[in-house]
Formats: structure tokens, sequence, C-alpha cells
């Protein structure tokens, strides 16, 4: 595989070398828009004519407010191929958000793409250009359609040098206010092909893109590398239509957060309970073909790498994955090391571990045991925040993760914690939660879990049922929890055993804000929500309590 130096090179050598490969699918009505090479770039080029007719110019911040779609890519590219800045903003952020952002970042312009309901977020685009969509019925003082029909394409492609700043990428925001990550071309450059060294695919692979693109793993891992590599993207149409569009396109990569492959596990097991998979799975020849449907059902047969980050996933849950013969290579990273950090790569995968540093990454620990990571993929800075910038490094160059981890012999890393996510109950000790959450997430029954105990003796638990646990009768399910909390307290110290578990009445969502756009619970939105009732939930004589 050829390498590149730069987004455009890999894009224009695309186009150039192989124009009527298809790009780019888009599914509307039930079929799929294709764009090949040749026709993305004639769109590109006339958007980023458009910039410029209307006073955009070179080094400008250009906004990017849409879901996941062909029109996202185009505009990135468009906003490059512009000499551009780009700023992407997640699709599910309020009219309110979206303003903050957009005039914190001095964008002067916003393209807005596939959105779910652009109406209550309209509001909070300021005096800016502002380009929609009819496609997606974003409708905005200039569209999209017409700009391609008023303006003839760009004819320069802007040289981008490696030191060129690229995006500001802001945080979707666990804790606090999200913070304007600025990175380089050459820090992507370097990302994607190190990546592409070292997770072989063959030649144009198929990608399929779901998570936000504007979370750094899915823009590098899918939308720059499937640019560098030449491959088509394909995206679902929507929620409802998201299992049999995934197993329409059969991706030879595929990357989700721990709660994805919860829920295909769920769906798994909805239709075929444990016990008849496990049987039917071990017997001879007829279980290698029932593996083979279920991989071709969630559309994962061809996929040659798959990948779980953005959270901890249960070890468990990777065995379970692993019995039908797909492997799941947990990887680390974070936006302010542009995910150049570590990885586990199919045949060299050891559960329970975030991997080996990839080529290039550099990595410690602290005296705390925060895991410190030093490479030339980290950002610039967060934007217009000198002093939060300051706080992320050390004297050596080396940047705070907030993580706490070890290393075994071999090399791989071992995420035991986050910083920001401990806690001390009245007894005054400090108590790490990821660790307790991945033991109780073994349970089939719980989707989602917060370990808290702020000001309390002991910690609790506060538990969302899975589907598989609503669908059980209310004594069925205490005991099932109840097992596995007996289970896991024995190896826990004194003051980190779970005193209690409480049954959530809503399940926590994007929508109510209990969690990010990728699907990582909002530890201080919980908190913050249900701090005032830990006393009485304590106190309470059961040891299952009900919100």
């Amino acid at each position: 595989m050829q390498e590149f130096n730069s987004p455009l090179e890999a894009f224009n050598h695309w186009v150039i070398n192989t124009p009527e490969k298809i790009f780019l699918r888009q599914p509307i009505d039930r079929n799929f828009i294709e764009y090949t090479f040749a026709a993305a770039n004639d769109e590109v080029r006339k958007i980023a004519k458009g910039l410029q007719e209307n006073g955009i110019k070179p080094g400008d911040h250009v906004a990017l407010l849409s879901k996941n779609c062909a029109h996202w890519v185009m505009a990135d590219l468009a906003i490059m191929m512009a000499g551009c800045i780009s700023v992407p903003l997640y699709p599910t952020l309020g009219a309110e958000s979206i303003r903050e952002i957009l005039i914190h970042s001095d964008s002067k312009a916003v393209i807005v793409g596939k959105l779910d309901d652009f109406n209550k977020q309209k509001t909070g685009i300021p005096d800016i250009l502002s380009i929609g969509l009819a496609l997606y019925d974003t409708q905005l003082a200039h569209s999209w359609e017409s700009m391609l029909n008023e303006y003839a394409s760009i004819e320069e492609t802007p040289a981008q040098e490696h030191g060129d700043l690229m995006t500001i990428m802001y945080t979707s925001g666990t804790t606090g206010t999200p913070k304007g990550v600025m990175h380089t071309v050459g820090a992507f450059n370097q990302l994607i092909n190190t990546s592409i060294d070292q997770i072989k695919l063959p030649d144009h692979p198929r990608y399929f893109s779901y998570l936000p693109m504007t979370h750094i793993a899915e823009r590098a891992g899918i939308e720059l590398a499937a640019i560098y590599r030449g491959g088509p993207i394909s995206f679902p149409e929507s929620l409802a239509t998201f299992a049999e569009d995934l197993s329409s396109v059969q991706p030879e990569m595929f990357f989700g957060v721990p709660r994805i492959w919860q829920k295909f596990q769920e769906k798994i097991l909805e239709k075929m309970p444990q016990k008849k998979l496990d049987k039917l799975i071990g017997l001879p020849l007829l279980g290698g073909l029932i593996k083979k449907k279920i991989r071709t059902k969630l559309g994962l047969n061809s996929s040659m790498a798959n990948f779980s980050g953005a959270a901890p996933i249960a070890v468990s849950l990777k065995e379970w994955y692993a019995k039908l013969g797909i492997e799941i290579c947990q990887a680390y990273g974070m936006t302010e090391d542009c995910i150049l950090s570590h990885f586990n790569l199919p045949g060299a995968n050891k559960f329970g571990t975030v991997g080996k540093a990839l080529p290039g990454a550099s990595t410690k620990l602290s005296g705390e045991g925060e895991i410190l990571i030093k490479s030339n993929c980290l950002m610039q800075g967060y934007y217009k925040e000198p002093e939060k910038t300051a706080e992320m490094y050390m004297e050596d160059g080396y940047m705070r993760t907030g993580d706490i981890g070890e290393f075994d012999h071999d090399g791989y890393l071992t995420i035991t914690g986050r910083i920001k996510d401990q806690f001390k109950t009245d007894k005054g000790k400090y108590i790490s939660p990821a660790p307790i959450e991945l033991e109780f997430l073994k349970n089939n029954d719980i989707e989602q879990i917060c370990v808290v105990g702020t000001g309390i003796p002991q910690p609790i638990a506060l538990i969302v049922p899975s589907a598989i646990g609503r669908n059980k009768e209310k004594y069925e399910l205490n005991d099932s929890l109840l097992m596995t909390m007996n289970l896991i307290n024995p190896d826990l110290h004194t003051n980190e055993k779970i005193s209690k578990i409480v049954i959530m009445k809503e399940e926590w969502s994007v929508d109510n804000g209990l969690m990010t756009p990728t699907l990582k619970v909002k530890r201080n939105r919980v908190e913050g929500n249900h701090n005032h009732m830990y006393d009485e939930w304590f106190k309470n004589n059961d040891q299952i309590v009900y919100e």
C-alpha cells in the first residue's frame, strides 16, 4: 500500500488512479446512492470554491454539523480543499451548545448535513455563512445543491504541510465543558500510516460508519483510513435500518464501543437463549455453520479486524464473541493524543489489556500510577485555553492521560481506573469504580452501571437492566443481581464491597444527557442527578432497591 503525506494527497491519488471506484454509499429511502471518487471530487471542489467565493479565506475555521453521511466526508474534504480548518460538532448537541462552540471556535461558516431534528438546533447558528443540504432537509441561507450548480471547481489543491493545523475537535465532555483539541495534518498522517502498517487489511477495504465522525476514533479509523486506503464507506440510513444496512455491507473492519457489542449480544440471545446457543455451536460441522450464519446476520463475517474502544469492555464479553469466531481487540487512546497510543491487534490480542504501545508512541507511569504518553501526534493544545493546555503536560514533554494503569512483563497495558472517577466513601479511602463495574457487566442482565459512594460508608451500584434483565420477573432479576454481587464482593477490599444495588427507573441515554455521543456514561451527571439519594438508599433494609 502506497504511503501518503496528507489526506488530500491520498484522495487525489484515488481520484486520478481509480476515478470510477465507489468511495461513498449513502442510503436514502432504502436505496444506496453511490459516489465514485470522481463524483465526490467534483462536489468537493465546487463546495471549496463556493466557500472561497463567499469570503472564506485559507486558515479560516469552518464548522461541520451532521450525523455520519456521505456529505460529512465530502464537506470535510471541501474544507481542506479550501485551505481551511474544520470544526466538527456532535450532531446531538442542543442549540445553546452549538452556539457556544461556534462562537468559541471562531467559525466563519458552518455546513449542516443529516440531522434528526434540525429545527430544534437551528437557532444555535449565529450570523455566519450557513450551508444546508436539501437532500437531508436542512434548509439554510445557502444550499449545497445550489452551490454545486453555481460554482466551478477549484483547480489548485492546497499543499497540506505536516505542521499545518487541520482541525479543532471538541471533546464529548464526560466531565466539564468541551475543550477544542487542535491537531495538525502531520499528527493524523503519522497515525493513519502507522495504523495501515499495523492493521493488515486487503486493498480498498469496505468500511461501515455509524459512530459519530466528530469523535477522533471514527474520524481517523474510518473516514481518514478509507481516504488513505481508497476503500468505500457505507452508512446506515437510520437506527431502525442499522442491522439491515450493516449486514448488507459486510465491512472488512469494524469498530464498536462496548455498548454496541452488548446490544449485539442482547439481540442474539433474545432469539437464541444461551443454553441453546452453547449446545448448537458445540456441535461438529453444524456448529461452524451456525457461527457463520450469526456472523453474517450481524454483518461481521468478512471483518478481519474488530475493535472496541472509548470505554472498558468486559473480558467475559470478548470471550463470548470469541466462541462465535469474532475476535474483539480493545484499543486505547484519547482525542488529545490523536489515538496514537495502545492497541491490541489480531493475533496479538491479550484479553483484559488495551494492548501494546504503537510504533511512535512512548509511555510510562507517574509515581501515582497515571499513564503518561509522548509522541509526535500529541495535540497542539486546547484552542484558546493555554492554562488548561499547560496542565496536561509534564516538564519532559509527556502528556497526562488522567488514566491509571499498569504494564505486564510483555508490555501490555491494563487500565485500572481513572483519576477523576475515583471517589471516597465517608471512611476516607479512595475507590476506583471501573474494575468493579466491569465485573458486574459480566452479568447479561445489566446494561449500564455506575458504582458510587461519596459521603456514605460503603459504595452502591446504580444499575440499568438490559432488555434480557427487564424481561425477567422481578424476583428473577433480583436473584441474578444479588448472585453477581455476592460473587464479586469477596474479592474486593473491605472499603470497596458493594452494599446495595439500586435499579434505575430510566435508561441512561444521549437524549437525557446521561451518556456522551460515543455512548460513555457521564458519571458526573449521573451522580449529580442521584447523590441526594445515596444516604436514603444506603440505609434501606433491602439489598436491592428500586429508584
